[in-house]
């Protein structure tokens, strides 16, 4: 009951204090003073390469102007900028990189990580939660957070651009913590419903709460990466934030089965342990998630912020994507990729299961082992894809592993038998094969459509592949009991194989077969790779031409 109380008096001054404190923090959508920053945003070399101007050597307590206009050592507007007209004769930002974009990384991630936590919080203990609300099955819930997911990707574009990738997200973080809040009855004045838990009426509303919030972790890992990334870093950022959620679902597995069991009660405790950790996240996120660098990243961000160009609105970008020589690559392999590691992930008792993988501990470490190599896969292959930007051989390659392992999941070998040690080695090496293919895709997408909207790009993304997945999944369930014997005849060979593998692996090698024809101009790679090869140099400034065309060269 201390606890209990504990919470409430935690949880109903945040709700009090939400929005004053959401506004507080509302800084400016490119910048903020640098007078309320701390040394994590003193600035670092920052890739930038481009076709025109000059460079030259920044004098000692000289000005670099940031994005919104101040300078970056005062916070003050420097000698040259004009507020009348917007004129500006001050030199445009010089690209550079904060040691405070992994504080920005680590909250985007945290928070991902958290809201599938909450989705799939249940899936582990179905029976524990169809005993404690009658007439309620987790998979139900689950589906309410799915298509709440959804729809609320139709407005994360549109709100980002009006309200500033900051603001929102720290808006959501608090509207997750409320979610988790009125599901565990943190909030409530009093308890209602079976014992130590309440009503399902409840559960369901802070559901609906998480799954609006969700996809503004979701979306928006690119356009962080964008605003605070450079070029040489982006798909590794990418991976982080956008896979971190895989994490979040094994969390459910490990912690949620070994907790509950079989009781009310411990469920209840359950709820209560990810409010408190989601109320703690979202203090953290208020308290220190900024709206972007004083300075841009790279030169394609400093191209951008010199075109100052309005964004459309959400369904004017998506015609715009689909118009745009491509896209429609990526938005396929992201698609691929997300509906596999979600029909594996949802099915995957059985999937063990098939391999001698029986015991419900050592199916739960296998799940989160699955979870775990795909966030390895993308931070690896990630890191490998920025420095070469080879998308298209990488997706193949990555394509064409994930059929590979497939296969052994699905097969059952007569002859053989089940291997347990086989089983759980062929869905590691799926995780790392088949997750990277998303964060990659989601910013081979942003480089073929720039200077478009990344969050408008994630978005299209997320909601093809979550819309799939929603879909596929029902399908995948009724093809794994269809049984093919391959081989009858030959006794060394003789085997079987599910169907739902046989429909996972056809998705695999009909996306491989379309995405050959990959060949579109990479057009954010290009504004950065322009002429020169360097970096630029910590200390120097990098004048822009009225062109929007930036230089690199030495003093």
């Amino acid at each position: 009951m201390r606890t209990r109380s504990v919470l409430r008096s935690t949880c109903w001054p945040l709700l009090a204090a939400a929005p004053s404190s959401v506004a507080a923090f509302a800084y400016s959508p490119t910048s903020f003073s640098r007078r309320s920053t701390s040394s994590l945003l003193r600035p670092r070399s920052a890739p930038a390469r481009a076709t025109g101007g000059l460079v030259r050597r920044r004098l000692p307590g000289s000005a670099v102007l940031s994005a919104g206009g101040t300078d970056n050592d005062t916070g003050d507007l420097p000698n040259g900028l004009n507020g009348v007209n917007g004129s500006v004769s001050a030199p445009p930002p010089t690209p550079q990189l904060y040691k405070y974009r992994w504080v920005q990384l680590f909250y985007l991630s945290i928070l991902a990580l958290i809201s599938d936590w909450i989705c799939f919080s249940v899936a582990a203990t179905p029976d524990a939660f169809a005993a404690s609300f009658s007439g309620h099955s987790a998979e139900s819930l689950i589906d309410i957070f799915l298509f709440t997911n959804v729809f609320s990707c139709f407005f994360v574009t549109d709100l980002v651009a009006k309200f500033g990738l900051g603001t929102v997200i720290r808006f959501a973080s608090v509207l997750m913590a409320v979610g988790c809040a009125f599901r565990s009855g943190t909030c409530l004045p009093t308890e209602v419903g079976f014992p130590q838990l309440v009503s399902y009426t409840s559960v369901v509303g802070g559901t609906i709460m998480v799954g609006a919030a969700q996809p503004f972790f979701q979306c928006t890992p690119p356009a962080l990466s964008a605003q605070w990334f450079g070029s040489d870093e982006r798909a590794t950022s990418t991976a982080v934030a956008l896979n971190f959620n895989q994490i979040g679902i094994a969390t459910a597995f490990l912690v949620g089965g070994g907790m509950v069991g079989e009781s009310s009660a411990g469920l209840a405790d359950y709820f209560y342990l990810i409010t408190t950790i989601s109320i703690l996240a979202a203090v953290g996120t208020v308290l220190q998630f900024k709206d972007g660098p004083p300075s841009p990243p790279s030169s394609s961000e400093v191209e951008k912020l010199l075109r100052n160009e309005k964004e459309p609105p959400f369904f004017e970008s998506v015609k715009q994507f689909f118009s745009t020589k491509g896209f429609a690559l990526p938005f396929a392999a992201f698609i691929c990729s997300i509906s596999i590691t979600n029909v594996v992930g949802a099915f995957i008792s059985e999937v063990m299961g098939r391999g001698g993988v029986t015991g419900q501990f050592e199916i739960d470490l296998a799940g989160a082992g699955f979870e775990l190599a795909i966030l390895v896969g993308g931070v690896v292959i990630g890191g490998y894809v920025d420095r070469t930007k080879k998308y298209k051989s990488v997706t193949l390659l990555c394509l064409a592993v994930t059929a590979c392992a497939l296969f052994p999941l699905g097969l059952n070998e007569h002859y053989v038998g089940k291997e347990p040690v086989f089983c759980v080695i062929t869905l590691l090496v799926l995780g790392l094969a088949c997750g990277p293919i998303q964060p990659v895709n989601a910013e081979l997408a942003v480089d073929v459509t720039y200077p478009s909207d990344e969050t408008a790009v994630e978005s299209v993304q997320q909601i093809g592949g979550n819309l799939v997945s929603a879909v596929l999944v029902p399908v995948a369930g009724a093809a794994s009991r269809l049984d093919w014997e391959v081989f009858p005849k030959i006794t060394v060979l003789d085997s079987d194989i599910r169907g739902d593998v046989v429909l996972l692996m056809a998705l695999a090698a009909a996306t491989y077969a379309f995405y050959t024809g990959f060949d579109s101009p990479l057009l954010r790679t290009a504004a950065d790779n322009a002429e020169g090869g360097g970096k630029v140099l910590e200390g120097e400034v990098v004048e822009v031409e009225a062109t929007g065309a930036v230089a690199s060269s030495t003093p």
